[in-house]
C-alpha cells in the first residue's frame, strides 16, 4: 500500500507545475498511456519508449514558462498524484484545450480529477477573455467519456484516426463555470 492510498480529494494540494515536476509528470503520463492507449499506440512504443518520450516533452514544456499554457499538479504527502495541462485560446471556436488530465490509477474515482478540472476552469475564467474548454478523448476510453459527460461535457465531434487506431472525440464545456466545485 502506498503512503497516499487513503488520500481524499480534500487532502490534495493543487499548484502550478515547475521544472522540478517534469520527471514525476512524465512517469504518471507514461503509466496512464500504457494503461489506456493499448491499440491506439504500438505495444513497442508503450512498452519501451513512452517514458523517455514523455520525459522529453515535459522537460521541454516546463523548462520555460509559457503564458499561453498552464500545468497544474495534484499532490498528496509531497507525492504527485495527478496533473492537468491547458493550452489557452487553442481553437477559435472551442477555446482552451485541456491537453492532458491524468490521475494515478489507484486514486481514480476519489475526486482528484474533478478538482483538477475545477482548477483548470478557474484558470480559464481568470483570463482576460475566458471562453470554452475542450479536450480530445480516444473512442476506446469509455471511462474517460463517462467522466467528462458526468461533468457537463458535450461531445461535439468524432474524428477517425489512422486505420485500426480508433476514433477520438471532442468534448466541450461552453461555460467552464459548470466545472467549478
Amino acid at each position: 500500500m502506498t503512503e497516499t492510498a487513503g488520500t481524499s480529494a480534500d487532502e490534495v494540494v493543487l499548484r502550478s507545475a515547475t521544472a522540478d515536476d517534469a520527471r514525476a509528470i512524465a512517469a504518471l503520463h507514461a503509466d496512464s498511456w500504457r494503461r489506456h492507449y493499448r491499440g491506439a499506440y504500438s505495444d513497442h512504443f508503450l512498452d519501451n519508449e513512452v517514458e523517455a518520450d514523455r520525459l522529453g516533452v515535459w522537460t521541454e514544456r516546463l523548462a520555460t514558462p509559457d503564458p499561453e499554457a498552464s500545468t497544474i499538479v495534484a499532490a498528496a504527502d509531497g507525492t504527485l498524484i495527478g496533473f492537468s495541462h491547458l493550452r489557452f485560446d487553442h481553437h477559435p471556436a472551442w477555446g482552451t484545450l485541456l491537453d492532458n488530465l491524468h490521475v494515478r490509477a489507484d486514486l481514480k474515482r476519489g475526486g482528484v480529477g474533478t478538482r483538477l478540472m475545477a482548477e483548470s476552469a478557474r484558470r480559464v475564467l481568470a483570463r482576460p477573455s475566458p471562453g470554452p474548454i475542450c479536450l480530445w478523448v480516444l473512442g476506446q476510453n469509455t471511462d474517460g467519456q463517462a467522466f467528462y459527460a458526468a461533468r457537463g461535457g458535450e461531445c461535439v465531434e468524432r474524428v477517425s484516426r489512422a486505420p485500426d487506431s480508433g476514433d477520438k472525440l471532442r468534448f466541450v464545456w461552453r461555460d467552464p463555470a459548470v466545472l467549478l466545485d
